[in-house]
């Protein structure tokens, strides 16, 4: 092994700027708000999926395929594990800034793709006429593209993919550089928090994409990606912001950054060696794939499977002031519910948790006011806002992590097939059908919440610290594969179990518009709960090898030394509030 180079710290520092809980938390900030970005634009257009098929003729094989075009460049030119080894050598700070201009790039390609100015250009006849025939991907039925596919598609998916390159990449780098801020503390607290956080980027968007697709009365589908762009620009900021932050730490503690200590290809064989990594990962791609592709169709799902009535015009539910109004409420919810994890006073908690379980009420109240269903599935990650720092701090001070995962796949399986074959019994009861939708989505989000609470935290307990970035890039891989492939398989599941639609539309017996939000989900949604059986198996398996090998993954975080210190450091904090 190399000798790594250090760095002298700075006379006089003792304590560590991440000994300091203020600058640990910005720092988990700071990445949190640049991945709240990068959520945003990860699902911009899943809420306008109707819209898509209506002004650029995107049917779901269309869409499916854009879609999984995101993680096309990590699964098959292997770019993500590629981002690990820069992650290894470059270091936190370098790996940052890399992924937010490469997600800055390829989002303003997919912005470009969907104007009206690409429609009249030579460029979109080039796409038409080309890219039908993909060699060695289509043979292998892998190709991002296929003939027939929209050329504004085709140029979206290849900014997609870009994008998707940045994002994952922001992915490994954050979850590396929360493992360099809290190892030794808080860290599942830390994790899952930010994974919350990061979470309301998917409510923004199902919120503010359809206002902007539909703002003054025109619809521009472009207008919901510009947003996005906005957004990652910030994104970008926030990262230069961290890179300073970063830097002071290495100055202080002495510590070389990791690119000193040079990447081995042999210590890839230190991770693939490690079952309790193939079953971490295996739950990895099997839980996230009955996830993030269903965030992409869930809009869709609830319009095709409840009967919203189209509001009258000048009616104030219609107007973009609700949308405002909305936003502000779900951001009261999520700030009060995360606030009363950390309060002292039992009062406090009290009243914190009342205020957002009195302002949830009154969002779904509005939700469905203005009959949106993007307005319903946004409250997809209100109540994992809640709970994710309730169910990481306790891995962090209890343990469980595997048990919490054999949970979440238990309410996956559950979420999966009520939506499949409950809510579509709701059709004709639009109060009914909503209400039901309400409750399923935020049991599915809390669902969601079990994992960044318990599954990220535990690949440090699996591979050495040196090589942790590599382990959370093959995870990521792994991941990926399922990313990729199942918006496309939703896509065309929903294609060959509604060809009445597909015949309707080519003979002009039903238009874009109704096809839209016709579509029958029950095959596509059993599919998905099929996933979460297996992440169920595996997850008890797991368990079993934990048992066996003492892999550590029911054990707590935080070690009993750092429990005492802490209480202490609380009991004194305490005594001077008295």
């Amino acid at each position: 092994m190399a000798s790594t180079t250090t760095i002298q710290p700075l006379a006089g520092k003792g304590e560590l700027l991440r000994d300091k809980a203020w600058a640990r938390w910005t720092a988990l900030a700071l990445l949190a708000f640049a991945m709240f970005c990068s959520y945003v634009f990860m699902d911009v257009l899943s809420p306008i999926k109707d819209l898509l098929q209506q002004e650029r003729g995107w049917n779901s094989t269309a869409f499916g395929t854009m879609q999984g075009s995101e993680t096309f460049l990590n699964v098959f030119i292997f770019f993500l594990i590629f981002a690990g080894i820069i992650l290894d050598k470059m270091g936190v700070r370098f790996t940052a800034l890399l992924s937010g201009a490469v997600m800055l790039v390829g989002a303003v390609i997919n912005w470009y793709a969907l104007t009206d100015a690409f429609q009249t250009t030579q460029l979109k006849v080039w796409f038409t006429e080309h890219l039908n025939y993909i060699p060695v991907f289509d043979e292998l039925g892998v190709s991002p593209f296929y003939e027939g596919m929209p050329a504004s598609a085709k140029l979206s998916a290849i900014g997609f993919m870009i994008f998707g390159c940045g994002v994952e990449m922001a992915g490994i780098t954050v979850s590396r550089g929360i493992v360099k801020w809290f190892k030794g503390r808080e860290m599942a607290l830390a994790m899952g928090s930010e994974m919350a956080l990061a979470r309301l980027g998917v409510a923004t968007c199902m919120i503010f994409s359809p206002m902007f697709a539909t703002m003054g009365g025109t619809i521009d589908v472009s207008r919901s990606v510009a947003f996005g762009v906005v957004l990652l620009m910030i994104a970008l900021i926030m990262f230069i912001v961290y890179f300073f932050m970063d830097k002071k730490l290495d100055a202080q503690s002495g510590e070389a950054e990791e690119k000193d200590d040079p990447f081995k290809l042999s210590d890839l064989g230190k991770i693939l060696s490690s079952l309790g990594f193939w079953l971490v990962a295996l739950l990895c791609v099997l839980y996230y794939s009955a996830i993030f592709p269903f965030q992409k169709y869930a809009v869709n799902m609830l319009q095709c499977n409840i009967e919203f009535t189209p509001l009258p015009e000048g009616s104030f539910w219609a107007t973009d002031a609700v949308t405002y109004i909305q936003y502000v409420i779900m951001l009261i919810v999520a700030a009060t519910a995360f606030a009363g994890n950390f309060a002292k006073n039992k009062g406090m908690k009290v009243l914190l948790f009342a205020v957002s379980i009195v302002s949830l009420v009154v969002y779904c109240w509005m939700g469905y006011q203005k009959q949106s269903a993007g307005a319903i599935f946004a409250v997809f990650p209100l109540l994992a806002v809640g709970i994710t720092p309730i169910l990481g701090k306790f891995v962090d001070y209890k343990g469980k992590a595997a048990s919490m995962l054999v949970l979440g796949s238990l309410l996956l399986i559950a979420c999966h097939l009520t939506f499949a074959f409950i809510l579509p019994m709701f059709k004709g009861n639009a109060a009914g059908g909503v209400i039901l939708a309400y409750v399923t989505i935020l049991v599915l989000g809390a669902s969601f919440s079990l994992v960044p609470a318990s599954l990220w935290p535990s690949v440090p307990k699996l591979v050495d610290a040196k090589i942790i970035g590599s382990a959370y890039a093959l995870i990521f891989w792994i991941q990926n594969i399922g990313l990729w492939l199942f918006p496309m398989l939703i896509g065309k599941v929903l294609t060959s179990t509604n060809t009445d639609i597909e015949a309707q539309v080519a003979a002009g017996t039903m238009s874009e518009e109704v096809a839209s939000v016709s579509y029958n989900y029950t095959w596509a949604l059993v599919m998905l709960a099929g996933l979460g059986v297996a992440a169920l198996l595996i997850g008890l398996y797991l368990k079993i090898v934990d048992k066996k090998k003492h892999l550590g993954l029911e054990l707590p975080n935080v070690t009993e030394t750092d429990a005492q210190k802490e209480m202490t450091e609380t009991a004194e904090i305490e005594a001077a509030e008295e």
